[in-house]
């Protein structure tokens, strides 16, 4: 593994590591069965990242030398067919997964200010949901993140990218 990270726009071509994020960014306690792969085609995880590339879609890559390792995305949904982390039809939900091995070591951080960066313009908030014990949420916390609102064992936050 490098130092040597690069962060670029995600593209439809990334589609296929787009749905390995997906999977990675499903929390998984400690001491529970990970999820079946299949999990991330059933409608409610699904439109995360089904047909990447849609009007207002906006993600980041983040590269070791050539290899992807790591993803952040924003998606807009509609009421009819809302995420998680669902505030409304303007806001849209973010993503966020890192290889294992990449994980721990400043590059979530990294690709967050740099999506922060790139949806300032766009978008006024973002929104996301966490479990409620997932180490994640701390660094979504210290990121400007604050939590809306919580569901069983998951917290809807927001983050205003502007005043």
């Amino acid at each position: 593994m490098s130092t040597m990270f690069s962060i670029r726009p995600l593209t439809p071509r990334d589609q296929p590591f787009l749905w390995e994020m997906l999977y990675l960014s499903l929390h998984v306690p400690d001491g529970q069965a990970a999820f079946p792969r299949e999990i991330i085609y059933e409608p409610n995880l699904r439109h995360y990242v089904e047909n990447w590339g849609l009007p207002g879609d906006l993600g980041l890559l983040a590269l070791d030398d050539a290899l992807p390792v790591g993803a952040a995305w924003l998606r807009k949904l509609r009421e009819e067919d809302r995420g998680y982390g669902f505030v409304d039809e303007q806001t849209p939900e973010m993503g966020i997964a890192l290889l294992p091995a990449y994980r721990a070591k400043g590059l979530g951080r990294a690709l967050l200010e740099a999506l922060f960066e790139a949806a300032k313009e766009t978008y006024p908030a973002i929104s996301l949901s966490v479990s409620i014990d997932n180490p994640a949420r701390g660094l979504y916390e210290r990121m400007g993140f604050i939590p809306l609102r919580q569901e069983g064992d998951s917290l809807t936050m927001l983050k205003y990218l502007r005043p």
